[in-house]
């Protein structure tokens, strides 16, 4: 099964800012979150078809609940860590201390054999809920505004700056990985897998813009980063689709995109996305919230995506939000 990494071919000069599109393409993608892709052979590839997925509206529970006293810390952890070695693809999990369970979502491509074997693993149906959702998991390659680099397309998160005043972009660290030349500046950093961070210096530091772009012809002034929380109303920006809303599902959230390629600690969100959505901003109000990482489903039916925490990034590169 391959894991397809969605690019969007395009024709733009290096420097050259490129316009959102009028009508964003649809596309489809597979790959997996706080997904384990366990004995599937998952490799990138640039795809221009993308795999249908269904609207992910309400995920449907697969694990039965149970009445049971709430699990201890050490027990949550232990099933968190039993999930992960699991190892199957299509699979993402958080921790959810409140109903005391660790919360599996699985894709598509999960078999009701492998959601076995993770409560074989487990042992502990108590401290655990499964959740189906339709799709597969991907890596959404192809702020907000488009920037490319070769063929490929992603999205720009937030511009940034360090402590002297240089301007950089703060994207996707899987969008970074696959290239040091890009329609904006150069890659000067890129963290990924275990996260998705990527840092971009402006060639024209006079382009930085500290808003988000919404895609109907205004912006979004961002002022501050923060943390998301469960419950949140959030917008995301983004190259393909534009700009959509929705709510944090879940945090600290392991996404397993398959290949070895699996990242820690990212926002759950019900908020939709795309192939070439990858980096764009996730923001409430005027807070800078996360990077586009991945997920399933699509604009016109629904989805599940992933965010890298921005705040992160921020602290890793040593940045601030202009």
């Amino acid at each position: 099964m391959l894991v397809r990494v969605w690019r969007k071919h395009v024709n733009v000069s290096a420097g050259q800012r490129p316009s959102p599109p009028a009508v964003p393409p649809q596309h489809h993608r597979r790959n997996s979150v706080s997904i384990r892709f366990a004995g599937r052979a998952r490799t990138m590839a640039v795809a221009t078809g993308l795999l249908a997925v269904g609207a992910l509206v309400t995920p449907t529970a697969v694990a039965a609940e149970a009445d049971a006293p709430k699990a201890t810390v050490a027990q949550l952890k232990a099933v968190d860590s039993a999930v992960e070695k699991s190892d199957i693809a299509g699979t993402a999990w958080y921790t959810d201390a409140k109903s005391g369970k660790v919360v599996v979502t699985v894709d598509s491509t999960v078999s009701k054999a492998e959601i076995a074997k993770i409560k074989q693993t487990v042992k502990t149906d108590s401290a655990l809920e499964i959740n189906r959702t339709k799709g597969e998991f991907t890596k959404y390659i192809a702020g907000g505004e488009a920037i490319t680099t070769g063929g490929s397309r992603c999205s720009l998160g937030f511009n940034v700056q360090d402590s002297a005043g240089t301007k950089y972009a703060l994207t996707a660290g899987h969008c970074t990985n696959i290239g040091s030349s890009w329609s904006i500046g150069s890659t000067v950093g890129s963290s990924f897998p275990n996260n998705d961070y990527g840092l971009i210096q402006h060639s024209n530091p006079g382009a930085a813009d500290g808003r988000v772009y919404l895609y109907n012809g205004g912006y979004q002034e961002i002022t501050g980063a923060g943390n998301a929380s469960v419950g949140q109303s959030v917008q995301r920006s983004g190259s393909t689709t534009g700009l959509h809303g929705g709510s944090v599902t879940g945090l600290n959230a392991t996404v397993n995109y398959g290949g070895g390629d699996v990242v820690y600690g990212m926002i759950q969100t019900n908020v939709c996305a795309e192939p070439g959505d990858s980096g764009g901003a996730l923001f409430s109000g005027s807070t800078a919230l996360g990077l586009t990482s991945g997920g399933s489903g699509n604009c016109s039916s629904g989805g599940t995506t992933f965010f890298q925490p921005v705040t992160e990034a921020l602290s890793a590169y040593g940045v601030s939000i202009i």
